[in-house]
């Protein structure tokens, strides 16, 4: 029988660091990666940060990258996940494993599930799934960048209850975890990081490792060498079929139950929603720093993410937002990503709980940029 190859999940909530682990996995463990990435809303940005990393041949890119944008994929199972598999696993021989990093609203374990098909289970093996987790964000008591935005929205509309939601999609994404990595640790003091570490294990099942790292940096070892199911395990039931260590009986998860049809789901999911906004037009980094976190405060917004082509600047500042705090830095967009016309403008995808969220951040840029709208 032929080597089964690896597949190695990463999840985690919006915002959490996955796709910066993702690259320094790719550029770094010297393995031939093919990567599966599902993205909240249209734009690819995080795949576009995937794609210019390098992380293999430029004719090879095509082959090895997938970006699926139509939905959580843990709910698009047979209808992405499984043919975009089947489509990675026709150059099987040319790969050393495939890494799937969901989107901040999935759950592990229906792609856990359909890894275990018939179909599938012949020629790949679950290495494992990697939580990642913001360690920042949980040492202010929430797995949110900005928890207090959600609260705001969930007290103006009584039939939300969207930090229920978040709580029991991150319960579930720890419960399946094998590693659990803490982002910004660097951002953490000795005790508060020795706090979250107690506060996640009671989470986790017993065994489960914890490793603190900052800026996605890392063994690849540590992730692409987990081999959960190398003790012949059945790798769905030992993730899944267990006891909380901190729960009581009469908390009840949200589980999957797939019949044969494998299109049955009974999770509730985080009711966010995705914008974005394109705009030519110039604006300078500094109004840019002032204005974004104050508008992510006032209007509930969970991530914004995007590029900014700013004047007498060569490459693009990117921008990423957890909440109001706001990451930058200059690097080059892909040859196929949207730029704009004259040479500066904005390109920002907006994800919160406010569905006019991404038209309300054009209103705020117009005093700012001619914010016309862009060309496609």
């Amino acid at each position: 029988m032929a080597t089964r190859l690896p597949v190695t999940v990463i999840t985690g909530f919006l915002g959490a660091g996955k796709t910066t682990i993702l690259r320094h996995l790719l550029t770094t463990s010297g393995q031939r990666l093919a990567v599966m990435v599902n993205e909240f809303g249209t734009v690819g940005l995080d795949g576009d940060l995937i794609r210019s990393c390098g992380f293999c041949p430029e004719e090879e890119v095509d082959g090895r990258l997938v970006e699926l944008n139509n939905g959580c994929l843990c709910c698009t199972v047979q209808d992405d996940f499984l043919p975009t598999m089947e489509t990675l696993l026709q150059r099987s021989d040319q790969l050393d494993g495939i890494v799937v990093e969901t989107s901040g609203l999935a759950l592990p374990r229906p792609l856990l599930q359909a890894l275990e098909w018939p179909e599938i289970r012949k020629r790949v093996h679950v290495n494992g799934v990697v939580t990642v987790v913001d360690g920042e964000a949980l040492s202010a008591g929430s797995p949110v960048g900005d928890p207090a935005a959600l609260e705001r929205q969930r007290q103006d509309d009584p039939s939300l209850d969207h930090l229920t939601a978040i709580d029991e999609l991150f319960e579930n994404q720890l419960a399946s975890a094998d590693l659990v990595l803490i982002s910004r640790s660097d951002r953490l003091q000795p005790d508060q990081l020795k706090t979250v570490r107690q506060d996640l294990a009671s989470k986790l099942r017993a065994g489960t490792e914890t490793l603190a790292i900052s800026r996605g940096v890392l063994d690849p070892g540590l992730v692409l060498g987990i081999d959960a199911t190398s003790d012949g395990k059945n790798v769905v039931s030992d993730h899944h079929e267990h006891e909380h260590p901190s729960h009581s009986s009469h908390h009840d998860h949200s589980h999957h139950d797939h019949g044969d049809g494998h299109d049955h789901h009974d999770h509730t999911h985080v009711e966010a929603l995705s914008g974005q906004v394109r705009c030519e037009g110039s604006v300078s980094r500094q109004q840019l720093e002032q204005l974004l976190p104050d508008f992510v405060r006032e209007h509930g917004v969970i991530r914004l993410k995007g590029r900014v082509w700013l004047e007498g600047k060569s490459l693009p500042l990117q921008i990423q937002m957890v909440g109001p705090r706001l990451d930058s830095w200059f690097e080059a967009a892909p040859d196929l990503a949207w730029q704009p016309a004259g040479g500066t403008g904005i390109e920002l995808v907006v994800i919160g709980l406010q569905a006019d969220a991404a038209a309300r951040l054009e209103d705020s840029l117009q005093p700012l940029m001619a914010c016309a709208p862009a060309s496609t």
